[in-house]
């Protein structure tokens, strides 16, 4: 099987930040993914599941509300790795043009008295929740995100270069 694009991307060299993962054509509209990486994977531990959760709600909550964007989100949600979230949004637009809408996102976090969406009847796993871990994640990403804001790595993906075999397979894939 043909490697999928977001296996390509160097995880040992990758850091927290706002990478596009892909743009794709769907009929006449364009929509971009955005990786939006919290810690290095294999390097830093995976986010907590319960405060991973909490930040999926709470940021989905605050993306679909706001008044200048929620008619662009398409989706929010976060890795299997546990590393970060995957943002889709209708348009291209870059890293860099999307930094102050994830960085507010984040921020806002920090002002939650609950979240969203945590009831049996709202949520498939609704105990698993932290808020207070939610929000130490969350200023720290926006701490990291304002200190390296001219730094490119926290907008441009490392790429690997994969050896190919004879027969035309991925080194790693043969």
């Amino acid at each position: 099987m043909k490697l999928i694009p977001s296996f390509s991307v160097d995880h040992a060299a990758i850091v927290p930040g706002i990478f596009i993962s892909r743009t794709d054509t769907v009929g006449d509209s364009v929509i971009t993914t955005y990786d939006i990486r919290l810690t290095r994977p294999n390097k830093e531990p995976a986010v907590d599941a319960a405060a991973m959760h909490s930040l999926e709600h709470l940021i989905a909550t605050y993306l679909r509300n706001h008044p200048d964007w929620k008619d662009e989100v398409i989706y929010w949600g976060p890795m299997g790795c546990l590393t970060g979230f995957y943002l889709i949004l209708k348009g291209s637009r870059s890293s860099r043009e999307i930094y102050d809408l994830i960085a507010g996102a984040f921020k806002e976090v920090d002002k939650a008295q609950t979240v969203p969406g945590t009831s049996p009847e709202n949520c498939g796993h609704y105990l698993l929740h932290d808020l207070e871990m939610a929000k130490w994640y969350a200023s720290g990403f926006v701490r990291y995100l304002s200190e390296n804001r001219g730094d490119d790595r926290i907008f441009e993906y490392p790429k690997t270069e994969r050896p190919m075999t004879d027969d035309g397979h991925h080194f790693f894939d043969s």
